[in-house]
């Protein structure tokens, strides 16, 4: 299911200075989204979540939940 994936990562990655450091994120045919570490390439483990699990993560990242407290 995942080999067919168009995988991107963020234009703000940063690392090893030839960013490589970064999370990959695919769109699945059903409006999910897979996640794998870049550092590993295709060798990293996918984890993949639901529409309604990103949109849940979308929107609690916006409002702040996730913020680390000063």
């Amino acid at each position: 299911m995942t080999e067919h994936l168009t995988w991107r990562k963020s234009s703000f990655s940063t690392g090893d200075g030839n960013g490589n450091e970064c999370v990959e994120l695919a769109t699945l045919p059903d409006g999910g989204m897979a996640v794998r570490d870049s550092k590993q390439g295709r060798t990293s483990p996918i984890l993949t979540f639901t529409p309604g699990e990103i949109t849940a993560f979308v929107h609690a990242a916006k409002a702040g939940n996730f913020d680390t407290p000063a």
